[in-house]
């Protein structure tokens, strides 16, 4: 017996790509977004439960939440290791659009989202981990016109290089 796929299919894909917007598109597509608005960064190599449940905090803080990925380049840069980030960064980017939480997906190609932040201005600027947010030149950024700036405690038992180690040794 054969399924049809249901009708809506073509348009969840495209509701999905049109989440993923190019940096030099962003401002333009901003001015829709409902605020506050929300931003966060990353490499989201593998996605895991720490990064769902990450992001789903993120978003509750605002109305909506732009996810800026590291492309590879910038990735590379990080040092987690010669073969990551394992997805490529438009693989990445979809999978992200996926979730319910982002409203906004992008990236960007330096060392730090600080360029980013300073062009889309978030009232809210999440981090994930244990930054010390007072050392962090994107937290002056934001806080300079009335923006906040917090971390979110990851949660104990997820991280991507930990899977990886535990991938490679069967």
């Amino acid at each position: 017996m054969h399924h049809k796929p249901p009708i809506s299919t073509f348009s969840d894909i495209a509701a999905l790509t049109d989440k993923i917007c190019a940096p030099a598109q962003l401002l333009a597509r901003l001015v829709e977004l409902p605020r506050p608005l929300v931003f966060t960064n990353g490499v989201f190599d593998v996605l895991h439960r720490g990064h769902v449940l990450y992001l789903a905090q993120a978003r509750a803080l605002g109305a909506s939440l732009v996810v800026a990925l590291n492309t590879d380049a910038s990735a590379k840069r990080l040092g987690k290791g010669p073969d990551r980030p394992l997805n490529n960064e438009m693989d990445r980017a979809f999978v992200m659009a996926a979730l319910a939480a982002t409203t906004l997906v992008t990236w960007f190609d330096e060392d730090t989202p600080l360029e980013l932040i300073s062009q889309i201005k978030p009232d809210i600027l999440v981090k994930g981990g244990d930054y010390d947010m007072r050392k962090l030149a994107e937290t002056q950024v934001v806080q300079a016109y009335g923006g906040h700036a917090l971390a979110l405690p990851f949660v104990d038992g997820y991280s991507t290089s930990a899977l990886v180690r535990r991938i490679r040794q069967g």
